[in-house]
């Protein structure tokens, strides 16, 4: 299970991880071993809630494709477990982002006193302005 909440949960059988080759340098063993790791996971065939899928399908993110499939690739370490652990971990921080509801905005206006304030400024600001123009008699 990759535990994204308290609440929420993902087994791993709905998540699928491929090992393939590493791109780059990194001599003879990037050529042989394949330690990269693509992790596939599709939001709508998921046990995920109904909110978190819209959520997750309404985000401008480029790892998800048009058919709601998240495509991680991992390859930064050497070894193929640090790269699986790597892409859960991706996938579990993609996940968890869209679990935090956004707090609502509440209109505010400034009050009478910070009004006066700001008028007081602008008046004091033109009066130092206009004093520096030139005199007439």
């Amino acid at each position: 299970m990759l535990q994204i909440t308290k609440r929420t949960a993902i087994p791993l059988s709905e998540i699928e991880l491929s090992a393939v080759r590493s791109q780059g340098a990194g001599g003879q063993n990037v050529n042989k071993v394949a330690t990269a790791i693509h992790l596939r996971f599709d939001i709508n065939a998921s046990s995920l809630s109904p909110l978190y899928k819209d959520r997750l399908l309404k985000l401008g993110d480029s790892r998800i494709t048009k058919d709601g499939i998240i495509v991680i690739k991992a390859q930064q370490y050497r070894t193929q477990e640090q790269n699986k652990e790597d892409a859960l971990t991706r996938l579990q921080a993609l996940i968890k982002s869209v679990t935090i509801t956004p707090k609502k905005r509440k209109p505010t206006k400034p009050s009478k006193s910070a009004k006066k304030k700001r008028l007081d400024r602008k008046n004091k600001r033109s009066q130092i302005k206009a004093l520096r123009g030139n005199i007439r008699e």
